[in-house]
């Protein structure tokens, strides 16, 4: 798997129980890493189809994992981006 260190692409993320996060070049979501603005829990899905919650994450926080959902039921966290 190849992962650079600069994003070209960025979308909010709407957690959700049941829709994964759309690529913004409207095919599948291979997995975005997020940017987290707001402190809180986030439970994710990884693109190894891990569901994990990650407790008491700082706001401003980046997160190096490739993820495909942010789930709503488990994430406190705010202002969260996707970035490809």
């Amino acid at each position: 798997m190849y992962q650079k260190l600069q994003v070209g692409r960025a979308a909010s993320v709407t957690p959700s129980d049941t829709v994964d996060i759309p690529s913004v070049t409207g095919g599948t979501n291979n997995g975005c890493v997020l940017y987290v603005g707001g402190y809180g829990d986030i439970k994710v899905r990884t693109i190894g189809g891990d569901d994990i919650i990650f407790a008491g994450v700082l706001g401003g926080t980046f997160m190096p994992i490739q993820v495909i959902k942010v789930y709503a039921t488990g994430t406190s966290a705010t202002d969260i981006v996707a970035l490809w």
